[in-house]
C-alpha cells in the first residue's frame, strides 16, 4: 500500500480548474508496488490527478497506472531503463520522458525533470546508456537554471537525488554536486526521486528536509496530496 504525504503548495497556479481540491499524485520508482494491481487498492486510493515516475520501472507497468487510475502520467527514466522494453515503448504508447531541465506544466502543475544517474559503469553497453557524467549534468542544470526562475515554485522530478540529500555514500548511489547546487538556490517546495533503496540507506523515512524543500524518495509508491494555499 503506497504511503502517504500532505504538502501545502505555494502557489495557486495547479488548483484554479479544481475549485480548492487537493492535486493527488501517485508517485513511483525503482519498485513495483504488488498491491497497485488490486482494484481494491486502488479504489482505496480514490482518484489520481497525475502519476509521476521517478526511473528503474518497466513500461508496462508505468502505462499500466496510467491506464488503471486514468491519469496522465509524467516521468524521467533511471539508469536501468534500458534495453528491449525501452526499445519497444512505443508498443505500449508511453508518452516521452519529461525532457531534462525543460519546465513543462501537467495538470496546472510546473515539473522540471532529470533523468538518469551519476557514471558508475564503464562507458559502453547499454548499462551505461543512462549513466550520466557529473560534467554532463552540470551542463542540464546550468541550462535548465533561467528557465527555472520563471516559472515560481516547481516540482522537480528527477532519478538521483541531489549530492548529501536523501543519497546513499556508495559510488553507484551518490547524488549529483549539480542537483545539491540547484536545490540550494531554487529552493523548489517538493523534490521527488527514486534510485536509492531505502534498505541501503539504513532508513524507514523516505523524506528528507532542506530548508523549504521536502524530498522524497518515491521507492515503491507515495500518495502526495498538494493543498492550495490558505486551504487549512
Amino acid at each position: 500500500m503506497a504511503d502517504r504525504l500532505l504538502l501545502d503548495w505555494p502557489s495557486h497556479g495547479p488548483f484554479l480548474d479544481r475549485l480548492d481540491r487537493a492535486l493527488r499524485l501517485l508517485a513511483v520508482s525503482d519498485e513495483p508496488d504488488a498491491s497497485l494491481e488490486s482494484y481494491r487498492t486502488r479504489h482505496a486510493l480514490g482518484d489520481i490527478d497525475l502519476v509521476v515516475g521517478c526511473g528503474d520501472l518497466e513500461p508496462d507497468y508505468l502505462a499500466f497506472l496510467a491506464d488503471a487510475f486514468n491519469a496522465p502520467l509524467a516521468y524521467v527514466r533511471g539508469n536501468h531503463d534500458v534495453g528491449r522494453a525501452w526499445a519497444g515503448r512505443e508498443r505500449v504508447m508511453l508518452p516521452e520522458p519529461l525532457v531534462d531541465g525543460r519546465p513543462h506544466v501537467e495538470q496546472g502543475l510546473p515539473l522540471l525533470g532529470f533523468s538518469g544517474s551519476p557514471r558508475y559503469a564503464p562507458r559502453s553497453g547499454a548499462a551505461a546508456e543512462q549513466q550520466v557524467s557529473g560534467i554532463a549534468m552540470w551542463r542540464r542544470v546550468l541550462a535548465a537554471w533561467p528557465r527555472a526562475m520563471w516559472h515560481g515554485a516547481l516540482l522537480v522530478v528527477s532519478h538521483a537525488a541531489p549530492r548529501g540529500a536523501n543519497d546513499a555514500p556508495d559510488p553507484a548511489h551518490r547524488g549529483f554536486t549539480s542537483f545539491r547546487w540547484f536545490l540550494d538556490r531554487l529552493a523548489p517546495p517538493l523534490w521527488l526521486h527514486g534510485h536509492t533503496a531505502l534498505v541501503r540507506r539504513g532508513v524507514t523515512d523516505r523524506c528528507w528536509r532542506h530548508r523549504e524543500t521536502l524530498l522524497v524518495n518515491v521507492t515503491g509508491a507515495v500518495l502526495i496530496e498538494l493543498r492550495p494555499p490558505a486551504s487549512h
